[in-house]
Parts: C-alpha cells; structure tokens; sequence
C-alpha cells in the first residue's frame, strides 16, 4: 500500500491528537495557574493593595492641606433710599429701579498642624503595621490556598491510582469469568463456580464507577481551586517526593520565627501599643499654621446712594498661627488609655496561648508524619508480599490446585494492600505539608 504526503500528515494529526487527548497537569503548573486565578488568593491580593494605599503619607495628617475658593454673584435690585435734611427737616427720596451689582472673589488658603503631641507619628507607624499585618494575612491565605490545593492534587493522584488498580482487578475478574464459563461449558466445574464470578465482576464493576465517580468529582473541585470558568479534565503526577525535614527541633525553631497566625499575634499586638500611644498624644496641646491669600471685587452700577462706592477691590496675605489645648474632656482619654492598656494585655495573652497551640499541633503532626513514614515502608513491604502471593494464587488457581474462593482472596488482599500504600503515601505527603505550613516553609517547596 502506497501512502502519498496527505496521508502522513492525516496519520501525524491523528497520532498527536491522540497523545493530547488528555492534558498532564503537572504540580508546578497546578500552583502557577492557582497563584494567578484563585478568587482567594486575588481578594488577598485586593486587600493588601487597600492596606498599602492607607498607610501611604496621604493618609497621615502630615502634609498641609490647601483649599482654592471663588466665585461670583450678580445682583439686580429696586432701591428708595429717602433723606432728611438735618436743617429743614424736609424728606427727599431717590428712587433706582433695576440697580446691578457684581462682586468676584477669590482665595488660596494653606493650613498645617505644627505639632499634635506625637499623634500622627504614631499613627503613621500604626498603619504600617497594619500593612505587614495584611501582608501576613496574605501569606496566611496563600498557604491556605498551597495546602487545599495539593490536599485536592493527590486526592486526584491517589484516586487515579486506585482507579488503575481496579481496572486491572476488573480485568483479572473478568478473564476469571471467561474461565469459569468454559470450564462451566465443557463440564469441568459447577455452575456456582461461574455464579460466583460473575458477582465478583459484577461487584469489581461497581467499585471502579464508585472510584471514576470520586475522581471526577474531585477533578471539578480542583477546577474551583484553580479559579477555572471552564470545567476542563486534567490528569496529574501521582509521583511522590519527600522532603528533608531533619528533626523536631529546627521545626520549632523555625515555627516560633516564621509561623504567619505566630507573626500576626505579634503584629496586633505592636498595633496595640501604637494605639495606646495615639489615644496619649491627646492629652498634648496642638498647634496649627494658616496662611491665606485673597482678592475680592464688588462694581456697583446706577448708584442710587451718592455717597456710595461704584467700585471696590480688596487682596491681601493673612497668616496666623492657632494653638488648641483640651485640658479636660470630661475623662474620655482616661477611658481610652485604660482600654488600650487591657487590649495590650490581651494580646500578649493571645500571642501566649497561640504560641502553645501551635507547638502542640507541631508536635503531634510531627510525630504523625514520622509513624505515616513508617507505615508506607511497611505498606511497601505489604505489597511485594501480597503480589508475590498473587502470583503463586494465579499460578496455582490455573493448575486448578486452589479453589475459586482463595485465588478471590489473593486477588482481594492485593488491591487491599496497593490501595493502603496509595492511602500512605499520600497521606505522609499531605502531613509533611501541614509541617511545612506550620514551620512557614510551605511556600518554599520546590515542586
């Protein structure tokens, strides 16, 4: 058969078409996509842009302020002026319908506080604080988001595992089905041996829709992580790499320096003490500087009044200095101080208990991780044992020196044991992940 150019290309089409069918999602991929559209991650992101604007020098009191004011008015009136001679005593009136007057002004005001007893100084650093307060959150909520999505990622991995080892379980049902058929057929075995296996392919069947269905669920909760519109079916690695976490001691070292929920107890509480600081600088006077420039013009027109101005124009400088000073305010600084006091306390109380919570939670996940270290040796060990079992079960169940019911045992025991060494793996990973983000390292793992 001859192939001309048109067919090698349909055949490379189709052939690329094929390896692309199902798109590998890989770790580094799965975080780069979620660093970029996760709706959480981007409200974190919102928030911290917020913070920043307001602990900007705009947002301060300490730059002056400066107000521009003009205008214009326009004035059409009747007026009857009326006059007594101081002499005769005779009234005369002067009468004006229709009289204008225009007046314009304009002024350049600048104001400025002096001195306000430190209150700005502090609150300037207590919005500073209040942004790396922000920028902790956002750590927080990054790490939050690295762990749900590698939580999802393996699930996806181990279900697809799993998956695999019920098809090839499937599989092994079902050509123990066909045997049992033709030794059923030809008189060599009873009818209940091939009932039996019918039921086992039939219950092998419902486990694996039971295990595509849980891995496709999955898949679409990766998708929501993944900030995704469009549902799209991924494939992931279901390859495992530990770190090297040497011992309990770095751990905690590392906890107590870089933990993000650590790291914003003490942040809240320097913004406490920032607080208290401001609420004293009340009890200080304040002084302020005012400058300001202004023109104004007033023209009359059809004067009724002789001794009236039909032109008047005024501008000048003027600036002053003002000093405030509230000596007493009933005790509402005294309030304020005693409660900024008692939120100091409590903070440091916060910080406290946090810092025994997250010691306590290190300790556990730590000796967590070390027995799911040792239970994945074990379940390895499992595994080569049950497969060799298998095997031997195989071989034997051919040569018809076992009954169906023991191969089925073997064939159970094997999936039982692969699929308590998928459930190890991962979860020895997913806990080396909550060390990591207790330690502050998580977002230093190289995937």
């Amino acid at each position: 058969m001859k192939f001309n150019k048109t067919h090698i290309v349909i055949l490379v089409l189709m052939i690329t078409l094929n390896g692309f069918s199902q798109e590998i999602l890989t770790k580094k991929e799965a975080l780069e996509i979620t660093l970029e559209n996760n709706f959480g991650i981007k409200i974190a992101k919102n928030n911290l842009e917020v913070a920043k604007n307001n602990s900007s020098i705009y947002n301060t009191g300490f730059l002056p302020t400066a107000i521009l004011n003009s205008g214009a008015d326009y004035r059409r009136n009747n007026q009857k002026i009326v006059f007594t001679d101081p002499q005769t005593g005779n009234d005369s009136e002067r009468v004006g319908n229709g009289v204008v007057t225009k007046s314009y002004n304009a002024s350049v005001a600048v104001n400025y506080t002096i001195f306000d007893g430190l209150g700005r100084k502090y609150n300037y650093k207590q919005l500073k604080e209040q942004y790396n307060l922000s920028e902790l959150q956002a750590k927080e909520t990054i790490e939050n988001t690295y762990l749900q999505l590698f939580t999802v990622y393996f699930q996806i991995a181990r279900l697809s595992e799993n998956t695999t080892n019920l098809k090839e379980a499937l599989a092994i049902s079902k050509r123990r089905l066909e045997r049992a058929k033709y030794q059923y057929e030809y008189g060599q075995s009873t009818k209940l041996e091939y009932l039996n296996a019918q039921v086992d392919v039939n219950n092998d069947s419902i486990t694996l829709i039971s295990a595509k269905q849980q891995l496709s669920n999955a898949k679409r909760g990766l998708n929501v992580i993944l900030g995704q519109k469009k549902e799209t079916t991924y494939e992931v690695e279901t390859n495992v790499d530990f770190e090297n976490i040497l011992n309990l001691d770095d751990l905690q070292q590392k906890t107590l320096q870089n933990n993000s929920l650590l790291n914003q107890n003490k942040k809240n509480l320097a913004i406490s003490e920032f607080n208290l600081k401001v609420n004293q600088s009340d009890f200080f006077p304040t002084l302020g500087f005012n400058a300001s420039y202004a023109f104004n013009r007033t023209e009359n027109e059809n004067l009724v009044n002789p001794f009236g101005a039909r032109l008047i124009t005024s501008d000048g400088l003027n600036a002053g200095l003002n000093l405030t000073w509230n000596i007493f305010d009933g005790g509402n600084r005294k309030t304020r101080i005693a409660n900024a006091k008692i939120s100091i306390e409590n903070q440091q109380l916060q910080l406290e208990q946090q810092k025994i919570t997250i010691e306590n939670n290190l300790k556990n996940t730590w000796e967590n991780y070390k027995n799911q270290l040792f239970i994945l040796k074990a379940q390895e060990t499992n595994v080569l044992t049950t497969q060799n079992n298998f095997d031997r079960s195989e071989e034997r169940f051919k040569l018809g020196q076992i009954s169906s019911v023991e191969f089925r045992q073997a064939q159970i025991n094997l999936i039982n044991a692969k699929t308590a060494l998928n459930n190890a793996k991962f979860d020895a990973k997913l806990i080396e992940l909550q060390l990591l983000q207790l330690s502050g390292d998580i977002l230093n793992v190289n995937f």
